[in-house]
């Protein structure tokens, strides 16, 4: 057994946690679930990051202390986080006495070997805020082009880079006051001095991805500069131990305690573990000493690689601690092929996103897109659609449905004492090893390929046997309670290789299958003489229209924060307005239903098992239509004159599923098929995509 600590990157004390961010903690808490479904130990925690200026400036605009801000978004952050199923064994905040502990003695350690140095430095200044602008909070005419309204970095029309100082006609944003040069005492970790070690240490071990390696090296071609690791006052942060009496106002950089919260975070899960039987020792995963005993993994956007993968290990490195066993960085996220646009409605909140779809979706969907390498991944909402629909619905969840009716029903719920179809159920237990290695391997659209192929064949082998219609025939009853079990053996195993992607699922799928154990190694005991229970729907298609009022909330969260709170007069004015259109529209309109007349027509989705002409009749066709019930129902329908039988077998149709049974000279006609079009001119059958579940019910 591996014993694994594992992080994702520290989400910002100060904003909401949106569609963008999920992919790296959905990526992280698949591959934690997947190894921990392989049995290893493997702990995963995070934090938020809880400091710099941009907080101090946030709680000052919003009349509250930081401490209360920062408290106030983390809550907010943690239930976005628990929506998605993100699985943290420990969330804590780099403002916290255990940060403070480790940042002052990793510093400590670095300045007493010699690693920390000081010079002047000079910046711009708001003298109204009385603080020192970050480049982000000045914004001026381009040095190059003359563009106006460029910040203190680079030029989005010329792409330049500059410091801030060269900005023409500067001013500050928080203020709009004209900055004026000031001089400082600042501290610096001393990077070059660890060059050698981090050439070595990025191409060694398979640390890096190789394209992550690649880019570091065009900074070690530029040549390393030390790194300005302290901030003025006034900043919300960690004060700067042991500085000279005349400079008490030294602040740690906001990015020099932030990757110290991974190590604060698991410190202080290991003490309110102290002295049980899931106790962890701190050292074990962080001490020099044990680097080959254990191992730490960071999950990181392609953004912050710099600071992942030279700073943080040299940091380490220089105070005597261990470095990560890997760091894996991935792309970001495109929506609908581009970047994500709050105009257009695709910067979705995971709030939002959360209001209107199952989260489990959007895991499954980023899993069938990633893999191990640093690439943008694009949530196409069309294609998320449909391959949920027919990925999950129409595959994976329609095996259960297609088979458990007659198996509970017939057999109550027991499956055969021996499996007819070893070869099958073997080929499909051995991928899973494929599976694994493809999880353990963050190359999650291969594992999800692996997976849809073995639905595949569980639906070809379904369709082949058609119990069905084998249950029609007479002395055929262990044959078709032989043919469900399979169905059900390959659906569990389908259940434990998608438990690290949708934990929901699963465990409802538990329930189902009446099992405890979905863990990799239960694979190999197949199922036999075992009873299930009825089943459940466990999964339901996305709609078009949620996707829809989904992009336009997401719209409408552009302008709800600005919006001026109603006065009870606009309220009262609103509310006559709509109970004068009400009244006026049930005024003009006579011949309307009643909801309760529509409720009284069931609509099922039906599965074209069989269709063929009547003989002796010109107008009809014979359908065997599946609609999720223990036995198939026939139905005539008069449009032969508009059809062959063969253009509508394997289709999925409607069928009302409760008019009353109709006698007729060629049979009984248990339900009707719904068609569009005039009898004389034409009549089109309605059909569904492929990815509808037989048995749903239309509403």
């Amino acid at each position: 057994m591996r014993e694994i600590l594992v992080t994702s990157a520290l989400p910002y004390a100060n904003g909401y946690i949106h569609l963008g961010h999920l992919v790296e903690y959905i990526q992280t808490d698949i591959w934690v679930r997947a190894m921990k479904a392989q049995g290893h130990q493997v702990t995963y925690v995070c934090a938020d990051d809880a400091h710099g200026t941009a907080i101090m400036l946030k709680a000052e605009a919003n009349g509250v202390t930081p401490e209360e801000q920062i408290a106030s978004v983390k809550a907010s952050h943690e239930a976005d986080f628990s929506k998605f199923l993100i699985n943290f064994d420990n969330y804590h905040s780099t403002h916290s006495e255990e940060n403070k502990q480790f940042s002052e003695l990793i510093y400590r350690r670095l300045n007493d070997a010699g690693h920390i140095s000081t010079k002047d430095v000079e910046q711009l200044f708001d003298p109204e805020k009385q603080l020192f602008l970050a480049d982000r909070f000045v914004k001026g005419t381009c040095p190059e082009c003359d563009s106006p309204d460029q910040y203190g970095d680079n030029c989005e029309v010329c792409g330049t880079t500059y410091d801030a100082t060269d900005l023409k006609d500067p001013h500050s944003t928080l203020s709009n006051a004209t900055p004026v040069l000031k001089t400082s005492k600042h501290y610096f970790f001393n990077l070059p001095e660890f060059e050698q070690f981090l050439k070595d240490w990025t191409r060694s071990d398979n640390r890096l991805q190789t394209s992550v390696a690649n880019k570091l090296q065009e900074w070690f071609e530029a040549g390393l500069a030390s790194w300005d690791i302290s901030r003025d006052a006034p900043y919300f942060g960690f004060q700067i131990p042991d500085t000279p009496s005349d400079e008490p106002d030294k602040y740690f950089y906001v990015w020099l305690d932030a990757p110290v919260g991974y190590m604060a975070s698991f410190k202080n899960l290991c003490d309110k573990r102290a002295g049980t039987d899931q106790a962890l020792d701190f050292d074990r995963y962080w001490a020099q000493e044990n680097e080959h005993k254990t191992e730490v993994y960071h999950f990181i956007g392609k953004d912050i690689v710099y600071f992942h993968a030279l700073f943080w290990p040299a940091m380490l490195a220089g105070s005597e601690y261990r470095t990560p066993t890997g760091v894996f960085a991935h792309g970001f996220l495109m929506v609908n092929g581009e970047k994500m646009s709050k105009s257009r409605g695709t910067f979705i909140k995971a709030e939002t996103y959360a209001e209107h779809l199952h989260p489990e979706y959007l895991r499954y969907y980023f899993a069938s897109k990633l893999s191990d390498k640093v690439e943008d991944i694009n949530l196409d909402l069309e294609d998320f659609m449909q391959k949920v629909n027919s990925d999950l619905v129409g595959k994976v969840v329609n095996i259960a449905s297609r088979s458990a009716g007659f198996l509970v029903k017939k057999y109550d719920g027991m499956l055969s004492e021996v499996c007819v179809e070893s070869e099958l159920l073997e080929d499909i237990t051995k991928t899973g090893d494929e599976i694994a290695a493809a999880y353990e391997n963050r190359e999650f659209s291969r594992a999800m390929r692996l997976i849809m192929q073995c639905a595949d064949k569980a639906n070809e082998y379904i369709d082949a046997k058609k119990p069905w219609s084998l249950a029609k025939l007479e002395g055929t009853e262990q044959e078709v309670q032989d043919v469900c079990s399979v169905a059900i053996n390959i659906f569990r195993q389908l259940m434990v290789y998608l438990a690290p992607v949708l934990p929901e699922l699963t465990t409802n799928a538990k329930e189902f299958l009446n099992l405890d154990d979905l863990s990799f190694a239960s694979r190999n005991e197949w199922l036999l003489g075992h009873k299930i229970n009825k089943f459940k729907p466990l999964m339901q298609r996305i709609e078009e229209k949620d996707i829809e009022a989904m992009v336009e909330d997401s719209k409408a969260s552009l302008t709800q924060a600005d919006a001026p709170a109603a006065t009870e007069s606009s309220k009262s004015a609103a509310k006559d307005k709509a109970s004068a259109t009400d009244a006026s529209t049930d005024a003009e309109q006579t011949d309307y239903i009643g909801i309760e007349d529509f409720a009284k027509v069931e609509m099922k989705v039906a599965h074209v098992l069989e269709c063929n002409h009547v003989e002796g009749a010109d107008k009809l066709l014979q359908f065997t239509l599946d609609v999720g019930e223990d036995k198939p129902r026939n139905v005539f329908s008069g449009i032969r004159k508009f059809y062959e039988p063969e253009q509508l077998i394997n289709k999925k149709v409607i069928c009302v599923t409760n008019l009353a049974p109709r006698k007729m000279k060629f049979g009984v006609s248990e339900g009707m098929v719904l068609s569009t079009g005039e009898p004389k001119t034409g009549l089109t059958v309605v059909t569904l995509p492929d990815a509808c579940v037989v048995g749903d019910v239309l509403a």
